[in-house]
This record gives structure tokens, sequence and C-alpha cells, in this order.
């Protein structure tokens, strides 16, 4: 790292350092952490992260953001930084992240200090350690779980465990079953202010609109409480009573019509030939009874037997009550006095509130709005939500232990980068992969793969997706920057084995590659292995189109035998030797040679400077591949991956060539190892391979140094070479002098 700047800002004098080709501020002290809101949001390496994914507390992370919404912002950084200067004495304790608090630190000339002060000295009396001097983060911790479990919860929600009066726990079961439940902090149902109050308003109404009946009962309730049960065996009937004299008036009116009314004949045809049952809906569509002009309906005589049951229920309880005595028929107009006398009734049910307290019945409603248990669970109530101030005051004492011990590696994973240049382990690092023969430590937790890459592509990195799993089902996804090393091996399907922060193993499968450059010293050689592929391919391809032939040749040649053998005519033959491939062959033989002898001549031609011309031919064909890698590879960024996990990059984070070959380590030989060279296993070596190789190279080099002079120069008793001069046009004959 670069050697620190310092710049003023406001009354704090900060300090800088350079890492990744970044400028970021140094947060060393609890000044540091104090003084942020005096520090330009510009020069924040981040300005939002998530709260979930990260190699942080959650809980802390939750307790952080305020508004949760699911990210940390700058303002609640902000908030949390005064905050913390309010509580604690010295602010340097901040930065030594520590698991306890002593109870000493806590300020008492501030509000802030004072409340967290005293609802920390509750928990650790609630914990059974009282005189203690310090609280933890597991302290407060389960000061919550027993807060969360206890009745005085602070949530105003009463449960039934909450109760021990017998009236209380009968109204409380009531009130669950008229108007619902609310969830209370422990997850047992309850019930809390607004709840009781809409459940008693509904028994006000109830017990009021009883009232209208019991002032007009002649009226309204003609039968007394019998009338409920009356009007409902009515109503069950009233359609199909209405439809039975509906029918007999217009049979009545127009005879023709009787048939059609009773229903076809061919109704009952159909009927027959299926499995009859009462309930049935064709049954229940058919008359209460025959139609005919001016009938009365049986009651208990020949009905519909669908609706016998119901009719007789009709008989008991609103015909005998209302007409008197027991009658076999209803008449036309008996039927019109009966809707008369329940015309006041049906008018007043309409009007019916507080149905939700129906079924207690008035009696109960009414003995409920006379009882005293109401005002117990009043009570309850409001005790459980007086203890609202206490539960605040416990949770605020849990945020600030964690802050205590989490807050400054927030602020070194969010306002810079310290941990991740640092290499202490970044709070977005999900932990280490292997994957051949290399250790990767950049490596991210991803949600959706093909959503992460499509913005993760805009860093300039290679990148594996992988999918890991542990026993037991546990899966995660996970990207992973590889930026040392060779990439020939690296292909969907490879397996390695990916460890945690925790330190657990997961199976680790690449299931997506993003190709970038890894490595100057990649691009180098990657001309070649390119050519050696596309040479393999070609030779592949020759290989089995010549295995191809010489398989359809054979089977040429058999079949053609077999013909002969049948017929007993020798095959014919073709020409063994076709002049214009063999003049074809010698042009491209004699080209070949030309243009090698013409890249011999050039290169022999170079005297003394040869080296020179080999090394130019190597800068030639790998020059490009290496000059476009190293441009790619400074372009490197963390930003657009953290980006597309939900994070908000405020500066460039540049992976420069010395940090990405630290980010990813490949396997060496420890030093002071002792290696053994010798390989029980190790191919034989043949020496005429390497003897053909090396008498070929030699005679290249004696045709070049021949044809360039060199070797006339050096031992003179070898002939020159002959120059290529071209033969001379052929002169006009003279033509012969005349003779005299």
């Amino acid at each position: 790292m670069a050697a620190e700047t310092t710049k003023n800002s406001g009354n704090h004098r900060w300090k800088f350092y350079r890492a990744g080709g970044v400028d970021q501020v140094r947060i060393d002290t609890g000044a540091d952490i104090l003084h942020l809101h005096a520090l330009d949001q510009k020069l924040w390496v981040a300005l939002s992260c998530p709260v979930k994914g990260l190699e942080l507390d959650e809980q802390t992370l939750k307790l952080l953001d305020t508004d949760a919404d699911g990210f940390i912002r700058p303002p609640e950084v902000l908030a949390a930084a005064r905050w913390l200067g309010d509580v604690l004495t010295n602010p340097d304790e901040l930065v030594a992240g520590k698991d306890r608090l002593a109870l000493a630190n806590l300020r008492s000339d501030t509000e802030a200090g004072r409340q967290v002060k005293a609802a920390a000295l509750h928990v650790v009396q609630s914990l059974g350690k009282s005189g203690a001097t310090e609280i933890s983060v597991d302290d407060a911790t389960k000061a919550q779980e027993l807060l969360a479990h206890a009745w005085l919860n602070g949530d105003g929600v009463v449960p039934a465990g909450a109760l021990t009066d017998a009236g209380a726990l009968k109204l409380l079961a009531e009130v669950i079953a008229c108007v619902g439940s609310v969830a209370d902090r422990s997850g047992e149902p309850g019930i809390d202010k607004a709840k009781l109050e809409q459940f008693l308003s509904d028994c006000t109404a109830f017990d009021t609109w009883w009232r209208l009946a019991e002032v007009d009962a002649k009226t309204i309730l003609p039968l007394g409480e019998a009338t409920h049960q009356a009007a409902a065996a009515l109503e069950k009937v009233r359609a199909k009573i209405d439809d039975f004299f509906g029918r007999c008036r217009l049979a009545a009116y127009d005879p023709r019509a009787e048939l059609a009314l009773n229903r076809p004949e061919t109704v009952y045809q159909e009927l027959s030939a299926q499995a009859l049952s009462l309930t049935a809906q064709v049954a229940l569509d058919l008359p209460l009874a025959a139609i005919g002009p001016h009938k009365t309906l049986p009651l208990l005589g020949a009905v519909n037997p669908a609706w016998a049951q119901a009719l007789a229920d009709f008989h008991d309880m609103c015909v005998m009550p209302l007409l008197g005595g027991k009658r076999t028929e209803l008449r036309d107009g008996d039927w019109a006095e009966l809707c008369g006398k329940l015309a006041g009734y049906q008018a007043w049910s309409q009007q019916r509130v507080g149905a939700g307290v129906a079924n207690l019945g008035i009696a109960r409603v009414r003995e409920i709005l006379a009882s005293e248990a109401r005002a117990a669970l009043f009570t309850a109530i409001e005790a459980d939500a007086a203890a609202a101030t206490t539960v605040a005051n416990v949770t605020q004492v849990e945020k600030f232990v964690r802050l205590h011990r989490d807050f400054h590696r927030l602020l070194s994973n969010f306002v810079n980068f310290s941990d991740f240049y640092a290499r202490r382990g970044a709070t977005f690092q999900a932990g280490r992969l292997y994957l051949d023969g290399r250790a990767c430590d950049l490596t991210v937790r991803v949600e959706d793969a093909g959503k992460h890459a499509t913005l993760a592509a805009k860093s300039g990195t290679f990148l594996a997706y992988l999918d890991c799993t542990r026993p037991g089902g546990e899966r995660m996804q996970v990207a992973a920057a590889i930026t040392a090393g060779q990439s020939d091996n690296l292909f969907v399907g490879r397996n390695g084995i990916f460890y945690d922060l925790k330190g657990r193993d997961w199976s680790a499968t690449i299931t997506k590659i993003m190709d970038n450059p890894i490595s100057v010293r990649q691009a180098f050689w990657s001309p070649y292995k390119k050519a050696m592929r596309w040479v393999e391919d070609q030779i592949s391809k020759r290989a089995a189109a010549s295995d191809a032939a010489a398989t359809e040749s054979l089977q040429g040649a058999a079949s053609v035998a077999g013909t002969s053998a049948a017929t007993g005519q020798a095959p014919v033959q073709k020409p063994k030797l076709d002049i214009g491939v063999v003049a074809a062959l010698g042009v491209a033989v004699g080209g070949i040679t030309a243009a090698l002898g013409a890249l011999l001549n050039s290169f022999f031609g170079l005297g003394m400077w040869m080296p020179l011309g080999v090394l130019g031919a190597v800068l030639l064909i790998s020059g490009p591949s290496m000059l476009i890698a190293a441009l790619k590879l400074r372009q490197r960024n963390l930003g657009p991956l953290l980006d597309a996990n939900g994070w908000a990059i405020n500066t460039m984070t540049k992976i420069n060539m010395p940090l990405g070959a630290a980010l990813t380590s490949v396997a060496t030989i420890p030093l002071g190892a002792h290696r053994s060279l010798v390989d029980p296993y190790a191919e034989k070596k043949r020496l005429w391979p390497r003897a053909l190789l090396l008498l070929i190279c030699l005679g290249l080099i004696a045709a070049g140094l021949y044809k360039t002079g060199q070797l006339h120069q050096w031992w003179p008793a070898i002939p020159a070479p002959t120059a290529n001069v071209a033969p001379a046009a052929p002169t006009a004959p003279t033509a012969p002098l005349a003779t005299p």
C-alpha cells in the first residue's frame, strides 16, 4: 500500500491510504467513527449493502436496518454512529470489536446513555447475574428470548396463559371465536385492545337490536324465542309453496296448462332409468304436490317426498303455533296469513347488527356486558402494553452490544474496503474454493446465477458459477473469481470443494463460466494452444476421413470380388495412377518448398540478428493476445460483481494484477521439500523420433545456409549457389547477303 496522506474535513483530520488504485479513508479510531457525518459520501466505497447474504451477523444488520427495507444505507450508518457516541464513554472501544461490554463504559451524562445503562442492569438482573460488571451479546440475546416467551412482553397482546381468572379466560375464548385472534410475541393466539373493543361493540349493537324486538314483541316476536325457528322453517319452503300456489292459479286460469304444469310423463320415464335419490336436483325441482285449479297444499299427505320433511317441520314450527291446531292442508289464504304474521320479524331480522356475536345468544351477550371479566381483560392488556418501554430498552441493549462488536467491521466493508484489500476476509466473501489445483478467495453468494451474470459480466473477471451442496439437502450458489493459473481444465461439470467461513465443506460443481483473461502468461501461450488444437482437430478429421475411405474401398473390393466370383468375369481394373493428381502434388510440393526457402532465406539473411528475428516472430504471434489481455486485466473491477448482489458501489474497486495473483493461489511444492524425479510410470523415451527431428532441423538449416551462401564463405570447397539467371532471348537470324 502507498504511503498515507491526510486531508482536513471540518475539525477532524482524516487519513487516507491507497489500495487497488483507489484512495480510501482509514477508520482506525473512535474519533474517525464519530466524525463519519463530516466525511464526504463521495469518498465512501459503498452507499448500500443488503442485509442478507453477508458474512456478518444478520441480526446485527436487521437491528441497524431501521426502515426494514432489507438494505443498509448511509443515513442508518450515520444515525448508529451518533447514537453509539451518545452512549459509550470511550468510542475507541468500537475499533476493538469485543463481544463483551463493561457497564462502567456506559455514559450517565446523556439520556441515551442512562436508558441503555438502566436496561443493561435490568438484563443482567433478570438473568440472575446481579452484581455483574459486564454484559455480552449472548446475555442480551437470552434476555430477548426470555421476554419473547414472557406473558408481559410489551406487545399489548394477551394470550390465555397470561390470565388466571376463570371469567376472563372464558371471555377471551369467546372474543377469539367471534372476532378472531392476534399472535402474541410468544407465538400464542391472544387478543389486543382493538379486538376486545370490536367484540364489545358488536355485543352492544346486538343488544340494542334485540331491544327493538322486545319493545314491539307482538309484531316482531309473535312466538317469542320460538319465532326464530318458525321463520327459519318458513323461509326454507317459501319459494316452493309460492311456486305451488302460482301453478294452481295458472291451472285455474287455463285448464289446458294443467298437464304441462304437472310435468310431462317423460320426466318420470327418465327418472325410472337411473338410481333415484330424494336429494337429487331433478327430484327437488318437481312441484310440492299435484297441480290443479284452486287446490290446497297437503302438508302431511301426498307431497313430493324430497320436501316431505321440510313441510313437516314447517307444519310443526310455524303452521300449528300461528294458525292454531293441526292442519293437514294449507289454503292459499292461509299461506298469505302466515307470511303476514311473520312480516314484522322478517323486516327486523334484515336490520340485524352485531352478527359476529349472534351465536352467543342475547342472554350471554347481556351477561358479558354486565360482567367484570371485560374490565379484567382491559387491565391485562394495559399491563402488557406498559411493559413496551422495558422491552424496547432491552432491544436497545441488544442492538448496542451487537454494534459494539460488529460496527467497526461493517465500516471496514462499507465506508472502505480495508478488510478486502488487507486480506482479512470481507463480509461479501463467502469462503474459499479449491478447484483445478488452485484456491480462490474471491467468492460471493448469488441467488440467481443467470441474473447475476448479466451485470457481473462488466467486472471483466473470469467467473465460475457453482452449485454447492451439503449432506441433508442444504444448497447454495456461489460465484468464484479465478485470477491466476490457466483456464484449459475449467469447464461446466468440473467438481471442487468449497469451504465457507464457518469451516464447513461443500461439494461444488461448475454450472456456468464467464470467460475473460486470467493472466498475461495465459495470453502468451494462447495462440500456440489454439494452433495446436486446430492441428489436432485437422489430424482427427483427416484420420477419420481416411479411415472411412479405406473402409469404403475394402467394402467395394469385397463386393467386386463377390460379383466376379458369381459371374465368372474378371473385375475391370481402374488406372492406378492419375497423371493430373501427380502434377497437382508436384505443384503443391514446389510451392511449399519455395515458401520455405523464402522464409529461410529471409531468416538466415539476418546474420547475427537472427535471435532478434526469433524474438520478433514470437512477439508477432503472442503480442496481440498479450496486449489485449493486459488491457482487460487493468479494467477488472469488483464493483459490478457486488452490484449484481444488491450493493451500491460508489468508487472504483479495481482488481489489478498483483491483487488478482494474491486472490487466487496456484499449487506449488513447499520450499525445502524433497522431490524425486523418478517416475515409475513415465513413458519410455525413444531415440529415433528425436533423431529424425534433429536431422530435419539440421537439413533445413543447412539448406538455408547454402541458399544464402554462408556455407561457401565458411568452407570455400563447397560450391557457391548458382544464381537464378533468366535465359537470354533468342536473336533473330541475319538475312544472307544478295549474290551479284
